[in-house]
């Protein structure tokens, strides 16, 4: 995964704004981090020292954060901007990886409380003259999430973890009307294993956003194992 985040610039135009929607957070109402120099927020415990000396020093852009406000409003989402919130490991972890020097500025913008996949689609959907911008939207979660199973069964197939990697590289991939692709992940809990996958869906819902963002074909597959368990990284 290390590998692959460091390679990725590569295959990018470098954007001019990096928006993040992270699986570490959710509001009532979607979220947007507004201000000029957000700290960081070490929203995890129990790890070495060094984890919370981790610095990002990327700057903010409230114009961008102001804008993205509207766009929703536009489409009839209610959201708001905060000014206090720093940036989440969601963010600063994979950007650290690809943009070590922190020189394009970023906005996060959290999941909605209840976390349901359908008002995710819809506000990818809110976001689409993002792309016109020279902007790069991550979403930060991961494809497996049940943490009480990682890092079991290492050396052996993992087939509920496979059937449901598959089922996803299939919908995010195959061709087919976009409105099938984002019913199946509307759906996603018919999915092969799906609970077992995600006993809890926030870090797969970063990905709904993005669909229903995208809105097109031509996504590509990065497929690895991390902590002995299948994961993907999808890309359009």
């Amino acid at each position: 995964m290390i590998e692959f985040m460091k390679k990725l610039p590569k295959l990018l135009t470098k954007p001019k704004l990096i928006i993040v929607i992270s699986a570490h957070w959710e509001e009532d109402i979607p979220t947007i981090i507004g201000e000029e120099e957000p700290k960081l927020f070490y929203d995890y415990y129990g790890f070495p020292q060094q984890a919370y000396e981790l610095t990002y020093p990327a700057k903010g852009s409230p114009q961008s954060a102001k804008y993205i406000l509207d766009m929703l409003k536009e489409k009839g989402i209610q959201s708001r901007i905060d000014l206090e919130r720093g940036f989440d490991h969601g963010m600063f972890i994979p950007l650290k990886l690809m943009y070590p020097k922190a020189d394009i500025p970023c906005i996060q913008i959290s999941l909605k409380e209840g976390l349901d996949p359908s008002f995710h689609v819809e506000m990818g959907k809110a976001l689409k003259k993002l792309l016109d911008n020279n902007t790069l939207i991550i979403g930060s979660g991961f494809s497996f999430h049940n943490t009480m199973v990682f890092s079991q069964e290492e050396n052996t197939t993992d087939t509920s973890n496979d059937d449901f990697q598959n089922w996803l590289i299939d919908t995010t991939t195959k061709k087919m009307p976009q409105g099938v692709r984002e019913n199946r992940l509307i759906n996603w809990e018919q999915a092969p294993h799906a609970r077992y996958c995600h006993p809890r869906e926030e870090h797969l819902l970063p990905l709904h956003v993005c669909t229903g963002l995208a809105g097109r074909e031509g996504s590509i597959v990065f497929d690895n194992k991390i902590l002995g368990k299948r994961s993907i990284a999808v890309a359009w």
